[in-house]
């Protein structure tokens, strides 16, 4: 009797526990609210603690975080954020530190151990993050009249191009028939940044110390590198001035390119009636003198200071990065600890997690300099240069002399 009495008055306390537990709200865009869904519900099963999430436009958690710092008040307890809102953000979450633990930092691939240290603080943990990797047309390269004809141009046998020189020749070889090799991005300079890295460049735009370093030696050779192609090869379209992320991709789709550098998440993304369906491979990010690298594009879940639920937002936070592998199963498929990926290795769709784990562990791989200035300097200092030598007639060098120096204006360096 004693023994069911006491256990009798245990399930009433979990219960009453359970009916009492607190809930949170998530501040979170569409994408990032499927990849923890599934997380949260595991979590709420196990803890009690509800999780609201509130689903906004990419830019509407920008917005909204800000607001509420702004204000004062406390509608969200996590928000998941772009990690080039780090830097704006430092000042007004939680320190995160002690849930980095020597384990978790391990599971973490360390650039983004790294993006998540801002103002001398982990302010964040990673929940999910993607790389471009190298997508290229499997049924070309295995073709063998092709793979005779590169041999016989280019000395060496054709397989998934693995460094600068490769993707040009690959370009330039499957440039004929009414297709282009691949593009050149002229809407975003993310791409070029990672061939910066690659060439051996400390950080892109900023070194480590904040220091404008657009003008090093590895920014201009991968500006020359990254402009051959359009400039000198011909073996990309030429109103590259004119193609982002979502042309190169929708180019590739269409059959009309023969490899493209994209982000991995893309590999589960090709549309059923594409003439290039069950075609496609997939490689790690090319390498320049310093080995593959590429510019990571991680979330971060973080806590803002206003939290009235701090305690069971950690728990949250903590819960996701051990469970990180629920997610994969979202539409994005993606995750950012490396047990996660290594879960799903091997099995059939998921082909591109080897080339996004080694491009994100690369050690060259680097993110993007953690300034609250970061999006002034690639409007005024950036594009300008960078679009400028898309045109294929200033001298490189001289450009970027020029964005260094509106870089330097703009820090009052």
């Amino acid at each position: 009797m004693k023994k069911t009495l006491s256990c009798t008055v245990a399930a009433l306390a979990l219960m009453t526990s359970a009916a009492h537990a607190e809930a949170i709200t998530v501040l979170v865009e569409g994408g990032g609210h499927s990849l923890q869904q599934a997380a949260a519900d595991a979590f709420t099963k196990e803890t009690g603690i509800e999780v609201n999430f509130v689903e906004v436009p990419y830019q509407g958690v920008y917005d909204k975080l800000s607001a509420e710092i702004a204000s004062g008040t406390s509608n969200y307890d996590v928000a998941t954020i772009d990690v080039v809102w780090n830097a704006a953000f430092a000042a007004h979450v939680e320190d995160l530190t002690d849930l980095f633990t020597d384990a978790v930092k391990a599971d973490i691939p360390p650039a983004l151990v790294m993006d998540a240290n801002a103002g001398n603080k982990m302010m964040g943990m990673p929940a999910w993050a993607n790389a471009e990797i190298v997508f290229y047309r499997k049924d070309l390269w295995e073709d063998p009249a092709n793979q005779t004809a590169f041999k016989e141009q280019f000395g060496y046998d054709l397989a998934p191009p693995a460094t600068w020189q490769q993707w040009r020749d690959m370009a330039s070889f499957f440039t004929k028939d009414g297709m282009y090799g691949t593009v050149v991005i002229g809407g975003t300079s993310e791409e070029w940044m990672a061939e910066v890295l690659q060439a051996g460049s400390p950080g892109v735009i900023l070194d480590d110390a904040g220091n404008v370093i657009l003008d090093n030696q590895a920014h201009i050779d991968a500006l020359e590198n990254y402009r051959a192609p359009l400039c000198l090869d011909k073996s990309v379209p030429d109103n590259a001035l004119e193609i982002s992320w979502g042309e190169a991709q929708n180019l590739f789709y269409q059959g009309q390119t023969a490899m493209m550098k994209f982000w991995a998440h893309a590999y589960k993304m090709t549309p059923e009636d594409s003439e290039i369906t069950g075609k496609v491979g997939v490689a790690p990010m090319i390498a320049g003198s310093a080995g593959i690298a590429a510019i990571p594009g991680p979330w971060y879940n973080v806590i803002p200071s206003t939290s009235q639920h701090k305690d069971a937002a950690r728990q949250f936070i903590s819960y996701l990065v051990a469970h990180n592998a629920l997610g994969i199963e979202a539409p994005l498929g993606l995750a950012a600890t490396n047990s996660a990926y290594e879960s799903y290795m091997g099995k059939p769709g998921y082909e591109h997690f080897g080339p996004l784990m080694e491009t994100l562990s690369a050690p060259a791989t680097k993110g993007r300099p953690l300034s609250e200035d970061y999006q002034e300097l690639v409007d005024e200092a950036v594009m300008p240069a960078f679009q400028g030598a898309l045109e294929c007639e200033d001298n490189v060098a001289e450009l970027l002399q020029d964005a260094a120096a509106t870089a330097r204006d703009i820090l009052g360096q």
